[in-house]
């Protein structure tokens, strides 16, 4: 599982389920989000400097332009610098199909695309 930093309990909160996903779990020391079968773990970082975070997982899905349009929906901008931010689901030179987030805290979420 991710183990992801917030600065902020509630805010992280708010930005992530403004896509889908719902607490399973928090306390003052973790928060567990899930949007179906993802699932990312937060503990907290409040002084962390989002601008210099080198935070990062894979979110595999089987529909990734489902869970990019969420994001997207949800009102995450399409550009290339700032916190959050969007980048577009694309073939990658790595052979799979995929897209960046990039969520309030600076941590780089790779959503790719699970073949099969």
């Amino acid at each position: 599982m991710p183990n992801l930093p917030s600065r902020e309990f509630d805010a992280t909160e708010r930005f992530y389920a403004g896509f889908g996903f719902e607490r399973q779990f928090r306390d003052p020391g973790w928060m567990i989000l899930t949007r179906g079968t993802v699932q990312l773990e937060f503990f907290p970082a409040p002084d962390l400097d989002p601008r210099s975070s080198s935070f990062m997982c894979c979110v595999r899905v089987a529909d990734v332009d489902d869970l990019y349009e969420a994001v997207r929906a949800s009102g995450v901008p399409i550009r290339q610098e700032g916190m959050p931010r969007l980048h577009p689901v694309r073939m990658q030179e790595w052979g799979l199909r995929a897209g960046y987030l990039i969520d309030p805290d600076g941590t780089q979420l790779t959503l790719i695309e699970q073949p099969g």
